[in-house]
């Protein structure tokens, strides 16, 4: 039996919400988050390392595209920036 061929909803972003995107998430991008995880902060309305200190650690860690590298990466921002995850 052949399969249909459907594209995957998730991975096809229009060029409009690339562009909304790219005009939020610019400090995630100088500090080089990956794609994924740059959308996940914003669709959670996370713009700059500040914003993290509305967010627990376990609510950013469960965010759709959120990975372990970006995670670690927030955390070292965090640290030098002495700004902590909400309890």
């Amino acid at each position: 039996m052949k399969k249909a061929n459907q594209p995957n909803q998730e991975l096809q972003i229009s060029q409009a919400e690339l562009d909304r995107y790219e005009k939020l998430d610019q400090e995630w991008r100088e500090y080089g988050i990956a794609a994924p995880a740059r959308r996940a902060l914003v669709d959670a309305k996370l713009y700059k390392v500040s914003d993290l200190r509305k967010i627990s650690q376990s609510d950013l860690e469960g965010l759709h595209g959120m990975g372990k590298s970006a995670i670690a990466r927030l955390k070292v921002l965090m640290n030098a920036k002495k700004i902590e995850f909400r309890p």
